[in-house]
């Protein structure tokens, strides 16, 4: 029998009082250990940078406006600019750190388009390794994430802050 090792799952299976309203609306001068407890890396005028606490790979990152938005039309055009801006940004940081050979990026529109977060619009930016997923999703329904979420967080964090002293990619 093989074993797949995620230990932050059991923190959620475990969690007895769910985190209550949705998880991309954040207050710009939330303490540093809140952040880095919701994995959450960057915070800018527009748009927010959040680690996928349930990743399809490791790097597995989201930019949301700040502004509840659930439809692009209701974005205005600097925070469309800002969401695509930060998006180019992560993908540049994970080339930079991660070394994958691909990404995936994308947004889902609604519930039948796979939106986890209908209200609040969000764009996936998948790191992708040559092999990173091979029989396992496939055979057993199952993703193999190697490094603890904490440790990538870690990894990651420098980079966005030099977002934050108008280090901007």
């Amino acid at each position: 029998m093989e074993v797949i090792w995620a230990p932050w799952r059991m923190d959620y299976i475990l969690q007895t009082n769910k985190p209550q309203g949705c998880i991309f609306c954040v207050e710009r001068d939330e303490a540093p250990e809140v952040l880095r407890d919701r994995l959450i890396l960057y915070v800018g005028d527009h748009s927010l940078i959040i680690m996928n606490r349930y990743p399809y790979s490791n790097g597995h990152l989201l930019v949301a406006p700040l502004r509840h938005a659930g439809a692009l039309e209701d974005l205005t055009e600097a925070e469309s600019a800002d969401l695509m801006r930060l998006t180019r940004s992560c993908v540049c940081v994970l080339k930079e750190v991660m070394n994958p050979g691909g990404f995936n990026v994308g947004i889902n529109l609604g519930g039948t388009a796979g939106a986890g977060v209908e209200e609040h619009l969000h764009v996936h930016i998948v790191p992708r390794w040559e092999g990173d997923n091979n029989f396992m999703a496939v055979v057993a329904d199952t993703r193999v994430i190697p490094e603890h979420l904490k440790i990538t967080y870690d990894k990651l964090l420098p980079r966005f802050h030099a977002l934050n002293a108008g280090g901007k990619k």
